[in-house]
């Protein structure tokens, strides 16, 4: 009765072996895809472990060789999206479509425009875009935010007309004109209009009326 046990056991291990190595084997091709990568200008020690290529969203990872380069292989035909990790790096991802008969394209991955296609070099060749940005740059200070503050201009204009207003007066009909203005409205106690004012200030002084003959 043991012995039977024990055959049973064993053929059933067998059993499950054959179907996983059939499962594995459907999954599974005989492409690849390779690439390398081109590290920063400042290269820090550690940057080549910190480096972890992904296919397809973490189903597969792999890591960076001493040449920097990295493949993924018994894949099947379809289309891949391949990934670069890296903590302070930026790398732009890459689609690489494998037709029926191995041969490659590798492509941009736009997500929002996917019939639009832009080719790029294979093996890949892929670059580092710049350095994340964790934290939002602190604004700096600036003599313009200053000089444009609504409260500086509201004092500084009427600081400009005060000056510029006394050179303006030395002009003989610039202050004549003046002077009658001040007589008028010293006369009608009231306060003119201010297009009036800009009219004469700006316009010259207006034509005299004659004064109508008297009938005799």
């Amino acid at each position: 009765m043991r012995i039977k046990l024990s055959h049973l056991v064993v053929l059933t291990g067998s059993l499950v072996g054959v179907l996983t190595e059939e499962e594995a084997s459907e999954g599974e091709g005989t492409y690849r895809i390779e690439g390398k990568l081109t590290p920063p200008d400042v290269k820090s020690p550690q940057w080549t472990s910190d480096v972890t290529v992904i296919l397809d969203g973490g189903k597969r990872r792999t890591f960076l060789g001493e040449d920097n380069s990295f493949y993924f292989q018994g894949l099947g035909s379809g289309s891949y999206l391949v990934e670069i990790e890296h903590p302070d790096y930026v790398y732009e991802p890459v689609r690489v479509d494998i037709n029926s008969k191995g041969k490659h394209r590798a492509r941009k991955s736009n997500q929002v425009q996917p019939s639009q296609v832009s080719q790029l070099p294979y093996p890949l060749r892929m670059k580092p875009l710049g350095k994340f940005h964790y934290f939002q740059k602190r604004e700096e200070w600036k003599i313009t935010d200053v000089l444009f503050n609504p409260m500086v201009l509201m004092m500084v204009l009427p600081l400009l007309l005060v000056t510029l207003l006394p050179k303006m007066m030395q002009d003989p009909e610039t202050k004549k004109e003046m002077e009658e203005m001040q007589a008028k409205m010293s006369v009608q106690n009231q306060m003119p209009e201010v297009s009036e004012l800009f009219t004469n200030f700006f316009g010259g002084a207006q034509p005299k009326k004659k004064a109508p003959a008297r009938r005799r």
